[in-house]
Protein backbone atom coordinates (compact mmCIF):
# COMPACT_ATOMS: atom_id res chain seq x y z
CA UNK A 1 0.00 0.00 0.00
CA UNK A 2 1.28 3.38 -0.59
CA UNK A 3 2.30 5.88 1.66
CA UNK A 4 2.36 9.60 2.42
CA UNK A 5 -1.40 10.61 2.79
CA UNK A 6 -2.51 12.20 5.56
CA UNK A 7 -5.09 10.10 8.22
CA UNK A 8 -9.27 10.72 7.88
CA UNK A 9 -10.55 13.01 10.78
CA UNK A 10 -12.42 10.29 11.38
CA UNK A 11 -10.44 7.22 10.80
CA UNK A 12 -13.59 4.93 9.91
CA UNK A 13 -13.68 5.14 6.00
CA UNK A 14 -17.48 6.14 5.36
CA UNK A 15 -19.91 4.19 3.61
CA UNK A 16 -21.52 4.89 0.17
CA UNK A 17 -19.67 6.55 -2.62
CA UNK A 18 -17.55 9.39 -2.26
CA UNK A 19 -16.34 11.61 -4.46
CA UNK A 20 -12.49 13.69 -4.35
CA UNK A 21 -10.78 16.10 -6.72
CA UNK A 22 -7.73 15.15 -7.64
CA UNK A 23 -5.37 18.40 -8.41
CA UNK A 24 -1.91 18.75 -9.98
CA UNK A 25 0.41 21.15 -8.19
CA UNK A 26 2.34 23.10 -10.63
CA UNK A 27 0.81 25.58 -12.89
CA UNK A 28 -2.07 23.88 -12.27
CA UNK A 29 -2.64 25.11 -8.17
CA UNK A 30 0.73 27.11 -8.12
CA UNK A 31 1.72 29.89 -10.84
CA UNK A 32 5.14 29.61 -11.28
CA UNK A 33 7.67 27.12 -10.73
CA UNK A 34 9.84 28.50 -7.46
CA UNK A 35 13.54 27.04 -8.94
CA UNK A 36 14.95 30.56 -9.59
CA UNK A 37 13.48 32.08 -6.33
CA UNK A 38 15.14 29.24 -4.78
CA UNK A 39 18.21 28.49 -6.30
CA UNK A 40 20.06 31.28 -4.56
CA UNK A 41 19.67 29.91 -0.75
CA UNK A 42 20.52 26.68 -2.03
CA UNK A 43 23.93 28.11 -3.33
CA UNK A 44 24.34 30.10 -0.63
CA UNK A 45 24.37 27.17 1.62
CA UNK A 46 26.36 24.99 -0.62
CA UNK A 47 23.90 22.47 -1.94
CA UNK A 48 24.38 23.54 -5.28
CA UNK A 49 26.79 25.32 -7.51
CA UNK A 50 27.06 28.20 -10.00
CA UNK A 51 26.29 26.40 -12.56
CA UNK A 52 23.26 24.66 -11.30
CA UNK A 53 22.13 28.21 -10.47
CA UNK A 54 22.76 28.94 -14.20
CA UNK A 55 20.67 26.21 -14.97
CA UNK A 56 17.85 27.11 -12.96
CA UNK A 57 17.41 30.17 -14.53
CA UNK A 58 17.24 28.49 -18.08
CA UNK A 59 14.83 26.12 -16.21
CA UNK A 60 12.52 28.73 -15.29
CA UNK A 61 11.88 30.33 -18.54
CA UNK A 62 11.70 26.89 -20.12
CA UNK A 63 9.55 25.39 -17.57
CA UNK A 64 6.59 28.31 -18.09
CA UNK A 65 6.26 28.05 -21.71
CA UNK A 66 7.28 24.04 -22.83
CA UNK A 67 6.05 21.61 -20.17
CA UNK A 68 7.58 18.44 -20.03
CA UNK A 69 6.67 14.74 -21.84
CA UNK A 70 7.10 12.07 -20.46
CA UNK A 71 10.47 11.29 -21.83
CA UNK A 72 11.16 14.78 -20.75
CA UNK A 73 9.94 13.19 -16.91
CA UNK A 74 12.33 10.85 -16.83
CA UNK A 75 15.52 12.51 -17.09
CA UNK A 76 13.82 14.91 -14.41
CA UNK A 77 13.67 12.15 -12.05
CA UNK A 78 17.52 11.46 -13.07
CA UNK A 79 18.54 15.03 -12.23
CA UNK A 80 16.64 15.18 -9.29
CA UNK A 81 18.45 12.02 -7.66
CA UNK A 82 21.47 13.66 -8.86
CA UNK A 83 21.45 16.99 -7.29
CA UNK A 84 19.80 15.60 -3.89
CA UNK A 85 22.27 12.94 -3.58
CA UNK A 86 24.18 13.45 -0.19
CA UNK A 87 21.74 16.28 0.94
CA UNK A 88 21.01 16.59 4.48
CA UNK A 89 17.27 16.55 4.99
CA UNK A 90 17.53 18.40 7.86
CA UNK A 91 19.44 20.95 6.56
CA UNK A 92 17.16 20.94 3.27
CA UNK A 93 14.16 21.71 5.61
CA UNK A 94 15.65 24.56 8.17
CA UNK A 95 17.07 26.31 4.66
CA UNK A 96 13.53 26.14 3.09
CA UNK A 97 11.78 27.55 6.04
CA UNK A 98 14.47 30.40 6.79
CA UNK A 99 13.88 31.55 3.16
CA UNK A 100 10.32 30.81 2.35
CA UNK A 101 8.53 33.73 3.89
CA UNK A 102 9.60 36.13 1.36
CA UNK A 103 10.32 34.12 -2.01
CA UNK A 104 7.20 33.38 -3.49
CA UNK A 105 4.50 35.75 -3.28
CA UNK A 106 2.03 35.26 -5.12
CA UNK A 107 2.08 31.47 -5.40
CA UNK A 108 -1.38 30.14 -5.65
CA UNK A 109 -3.86 30.77 -8.37
CA UNK A 110 -7.14 33.01 -7.26
CA UNK A 111 -9.29 30.36 -9.67
CA UNK A 112 -7.40 27.50 -8.07
CA UNK A 113 -8.51 28.42 -4.38
CA UNK A 114 -12.12 28.87 -5.46
CA UNK A 115 -13.03 26.03 -7.16
CA UNK A 116 -10.79 23.96 -4.48
CA UNK A 117 -13.63 26.00 -2.47
CA UNK A 118 -16.29 24.75 -4.55
CA UNK A 119 -15.32 21.11 -4.25
CA UNK A 120 -15.66 21.15 -0.12
CA UNK A 121 -18.48 22.97 -0.06
CA UNK A 122 -19.95 20.14 -2.29
CA UNK A 123 -18.20 18.00 -0.14
CA UNK A 124 -15.83 16.71 -2.12
CA UNK A 125 -12.49 15.46 -0.74
CA UNK A 126 -9.29 17.56 -1.95
CA UNK A 127 -6.26 15.67 -2.64
CA UNK A 128 -3.81 17.32 -4.40
CA UNK A 129 -1.13 14.69 -6.25
CA UNK A 130 2.13 15.72 -7.63
CA UNK A 131 5.63 15.12 -8.99
CA UNK A 132 6.96 17.20 -6.75
CA UNK A 133 8.81 15.76 -3.11
CA UNK A 134 6.70 15.08 -0.35
CA UNK A 135 8.64 17.87 1.49
CA UNK A 136 6.73 20.58 -0.82
CA UNK A 137 3.62 18.26 -1.63
CA UNK A 138 2.11 18.59 2.31
CA UNK A 139 3.03 21.66 3.47
CA UNK A 140 0.90 23.73 0.14
CA UNK A 141 -1.99 20.77 0.61
CA UNK A 142 -2.10 21.45 4.38
CA UNK A 143 -2.87 24.99 3.61
CA UNK A 144 -4.83 24.79 0.67
CA UNK A 145 -6.76 22.70 3.44
CA UNK A 146 -7.10 19.72 1.63
CA UNK A 147 -7.50 16.34 2.92
CA UNK A 148 -4.93 14.03 1.13
CA UNK A 149 -2.19 14.29 -0.92
CA UNK A 150 0.51 12.64 -2.64
CA UNK A 151 4.69 13.64 -4.15
CA UNK A 152 7.54 11.60 -4.73
CA UNK A 153 9.06 9.94 -1.95
CA UNK A 154 13.31 9.90 -2.17
CA UNK A 155 15.01 7.20 0.03
CA UNK A 156 16.51 8.66 3.23
CA UNK A 157 19.36 6.67 4.87
CA UNK A 158 20.80 8.61 8.21
CA UNK A 159 19.15 11.82 7.58
CA UNK A 160 20.38 12.03 3.73
CA UNK A 161 19.40 11.65 0.95
CA UNK A 162 20.33 8.32 -0.51
CA UNK A 163 19.65 9.48 -4.21
CA UNK A 164 17.30 6.56 -4.94
CA UNK A 165 13.55 7.28 -5.61
CA UNK A 166 11.09 5.07 -3.91
CA UNK A 167 7.54 6.00 -5.37
CA UNK A 168 8.42 8.96 -8.61
CA UNK A 169 4.55 10.34 -8.71
CA UNK A 170 4.49 11.13 -12.56
CA UNK A 171 2.70 10.29 -15.49
CA UNK A 172 0.71 6.28 -14.69
CA UNK A 173 2.11 6.38 -11.37
CA UNK A 174 -0.47 9.27 -10.64
CA UNK A 175 -2.97 7.25 -11.64
CA UNK A 176 -2.19 4.24 -9.47
CA UNK A 177 -2.01 6.84 -6.15
CA UNK A 178 -5.57 7.71 -7.17
CA UNK A 179 -6.76 4.04 -7.85
CA UNK A 180 -5.10 3.47 -4.21
CA UNK A 181 -6.59 6.35 -2.61
CA UNK A 182 -10.11 5.48 -3.87
CA UNK A 183 -9.49 2.19 -2.57
CA UNK A 184 -8.82 3.64 0.72
CA UNK A 185 -11.21 6.14 0.89
CA UNK A 186 -13.74 4.99 -0.71
CA UNK A 187 -13.69 6.92 -3.98
CA UNK A 188 -15.78 6.29 -6.70
CA UNK A 189 -14.05 7.49 -9.61
CA UNK A 190 -16.53 7.48 -12.06
CA UNK A 191 -17.34 10.64 -9.80
CA UNK A 192 -14.48 11.78 -9.29
CA UNK A 193 -12.93 14.82 -10.51
CA UNK A 194 -9.20 15.50 -11.76
CA UNK A 195 -7.45 19.23 -13.22
CA UNK A 196 -3.84 18.85 -14.69
CA UNK A 197 -1.60 21.26 -17.06
CA UNK A 198 0.35 18.47 -18.52
CA UNK A 199 -0.39 15.62 -21.04
CA UNK A 200 2.24 13.32 -18.99
CA UNK A 201 -0.67 12.98 -16.40
CA UNK A 202 -3.13 11.84 -19.01
CA UNK A 203 -3.26 8.90 -16.94
CA UNK A 204 -4.57 10.48 -14.45
CA UNK A 205 -7.26 12.48 -16.11
CA UNK A 206 -8.60 9.36 -17.81
CA UNK A 207 -8.96 7.13 -14.37
CA UNK A 208 -11.92 9.82 -13.02
CA UNK A 209 -15.40 10.82 -14.60
CA UNK A 210 -15.00 14.08 -14.45
CA UNK A 211 -11.21 15.28 -15.89
CA UNK A 212 -10.68 19.11 -16.99
CA UNK A 213 -7.57 20.90 -18.25
CA UNK A 214 -5.88 23.38 -16.31
CA UNK A 215 -3.19 26.33 -18.59
CA UNK A 216 -3.25 22.75 -20.94
CA UNK A 217 0.31 22.36 -22.68
CA UNK A 218 0.25 21.93 -26.13
CA UNK A 219 -0.11 17.97 -26.32
CA UNK A 220 -3.09 18.00 -23.52
CA UNK A 221 -4.31 20.98 -25.15
CA UNK A 222 -5.11 18.77 -28.70
CA UNK A 223 -5.98 16.06 -26.54
CA UNK A 224 -8.93 17.85 -24.55
CA UNK A 225 -10.61 19.48 -27.74
CA UNK A 226 -10.34 15.77 -29.31
CA UNK A 227 -12.23 13.86 -26.20
CA UNK A 228 -14.36 17.25 -25.25
CA UNK A 229 -12.81 17.73 -22.12
CA UNK A 230 -13.64 21.23 -20.09
CA UNK A 231 -10.64 23.74 -20.21
CA UNK A 232 -10.01 26.32 -17.55
CA UNK A 233 -7.67 29.05 -17.43
CA UNK A 234 -6.11 30.43 -14.52
CA UNK A 235 -4.48 33.70 -14.57
CA UNK A 236 -4.34 35.54 -11.51
CA UNK A 237 -2.60 34.45 -8.81
CA UNK A 238 -2.57 36.08 -5.49
CA UNK A 239 -0.49 36.93 -2.34
CA UNK A 240 -1.08 34.41 -0.04
CA UNK A 241 0.03 36.23 2.97
CA UNK A 242 -3.64 38.69 1.95
CA UNK A 243 -5.62 35.17 1.18
CA UNK A 244 -4.32 34.00 4.76
CA UNK A 245 -3.07 36.11 6.82
CA UNK A 246 -2.02 34.08 9.84
CA UNK A 247 2.37 34.51 9.52
CA UNK A 248 2.86 30.68 9.97
CA UNK A 249 0.59 29.07 7.87
CA UNK A 250 1.71 31.45 5.43
CA UNK A 251 5.51 30.18 5.96
CA UNK A 252 3.86 26.35 6.09
CA UNK A 253 2.72 27.41 2.41
CA UNK A 254 5.72 28.75 0.86
CA UNK A 255 7.85 25.80 2.68
CA UNK A 256 5.95 23.48 0.20
CA UNK A 257 7.82 24.88 -2.59
CA UNK A 258 11.86 24.00 -1.63
CA UNK A 259 12.10 20.61 -3.03
CA UNK A 260 9.11 21.48 -5.90
CA UNK A 261 12.48 23.68 -7.23
CA UNK A 262 13.93 20.76 -8.07
CA UNK A 263 11.41 18.71 -10.02
CA UNK A 264 10.95 22.09 -11.83
CA UNK A 265 14.56 22.15 -12.35
CA UNK A 266 14.72 19.11 -14.38
CA UNK A 267 11.88 19.02 -16.59
CA UNK A 268 12.86 22.79 -17.50
CA UNK A 269 16.26 22.10 -18.10
CA UNK A 270 16.06 19.28 -20.30
CA UNK A 271 13.07 20.80 -22.06
CA UNK A 272 14.99 23.50 -22.88
CA UNK A 273 17.27 21.12 -24.92
CA UNK A 274 14.40 19.24 -26.68
CA UNK A 275 12.90 23.03 -27.52
CA UNK A 276 16.36 23.88 -29.11
CA UNK A 277 16.26 20.38 -31.57
CA UNK A 278 12.94 21.27 -32.76
CA UNK A 279 14.55 25.12 -33.13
Amino acid sequence: MLTGVTEPANPSVATGRRVAAFFDLDKTVIAKSSTLAFSRPFFQEGLINRRAVLKSAYAQFVFMLAGADADQMDRMRAHITSLCTGWDVEQVNAIVEETLHDIVDPLVYKEATQLIAEHKEQGHDVVVLSASGEEVVAPIAKLLGADHWFGTRMVVVDGRYTGEVEFYCSAENKAIAARELAEQYGYDLSECHAYSDSITDLPLLESVGHPTVVNPDRGLRKEAAQRGWPSLAFEHPVSLRARIPTPSRAAVTAAGVGMGAVAAAGAAWWGLRAWRRRH
